[in-house]
């Protein structure tokens, strides 16, 4: 099973050389269990674009899907055997950055 581990945070590009290096060790035990497939940061939402071509509506809003002051500033893609296993990689994941996470499965 894949999931999706997105980080929560008010920042982009905030984490601390501490939080830097666990997030590293996190990424490295991951990949020495087989369950790393991607991982990644975010540029800050004002950087944002919505983009709706559906139709033809060729519509562009040069800003966030949402206005919370809370975003997504990073992201893992797993591989799991369980959504139990999962969970315990996003509590893991969420000490290692010093943030809030948010676990979804991946579709399909």
């Amino acid at each position: 099973m894949k999931f999706i581990i997105n980080v929560i945070d008010d920042q982009s590009n905030s984490g601390r050389p501490a939080e830097m290096a666990e997030i590293n060790k996190f990424n490295d035990q991951l990949r020495v269990n087989g369950q790393f497939i991607f991982a990644g940061g975010l540029a800050s939402p004002e950087s944002a674009d919505v983009i709706d071509n559906r139709n033809d509506a060729n519509l562009s809003t040069g800003k966030p899907l949402f206005a919370n002051k809370e975003n997504f500033s990073g992201f893992w893609l797993i591989q799991a055997e369980s959504i139990d296993v999962a969970r315990k990689l996003a509590f893991a994941g969420s000490k290692a950055c010093n943030r809030k996470v948010e676990l979804r499965p991946l579709l399909g």
